[in-house]
């Protein structure tokens, strides 16, 4: 059953969007923000549950206090195979730093127009803030294309007090 709610955080309210599971757990399908790009919307079926998310929100409003460096909860499945590898890479990423999209695109084995395959994979991101897309950066440094506002993602990014580090990625 897909299970949704509401939590306030800095960068507005956030739609979390989960699967329970027969043993009551939730797995995370998505997090978005007001205004985001390609942001689902809640649909008949769904039904509100706020207590299948306390795990979640209160891992976010760590992340958002500065107190949660890492995020550790089941997610529910979904993407293409291309856009799974994609989102693999980003869970790599440390925490207050950035890598360009040449080099998650080296990660994932592609090269020249398959960089523009990657961008177009971290845009479709269904978990915005927890899979950490907005470490991603431009090669000469600049932000470049977050679903939900470059001002949320340049917001993010100093919270995190985040320094460019390139070829930093764990294999």
């Amino acid at each position: 059953m897909t299970v949704y709610a509401w939590e306030d955080g800095p960068l507005g309210e956030m739609l979390l969007v989960g699967e329970e599971a027969v043993d009551g757990r939730t797995a995370l399908v998505s997090v978005s923000l007001p205004g985001q790009k390609g942001a689902p919307a809640v649909q008949d079926g769904w039904r509100r549950a706020p207590g299948a998310f306390e795990e979640i929100a209160a891992q976010l409003r760590a992340y958002f206090d500065g107190t949660l460096t890492r995020f550790d909860l089941p997610y529910a499945g979904g993407g293409t195979d291309f856009q799974r590898r994609v989102w693999q890479v980003l869970d790599k990423i440390p925490y207050g730093q950035t890598v360009t999209y040449g080099e998650v695109a080296g990660r994932v084995g592609v090269s020249g127009a398959g960089v523009r395959a990657v961008g177009t994979a971290i845009g479709r991101n269904p978990l915005l803030v927890v899979r950490p897309c907005h470490r991603v950066i431009g090669a000469d440094g600049a932000l470049r294309g977050y679903a939900a506002g470059l001002e949320r993602k340049q917001r993010l990014l100093t919270l995190e007090g985040a320094h460019r580090m390139s070829g930093t990625l764990s294999p």
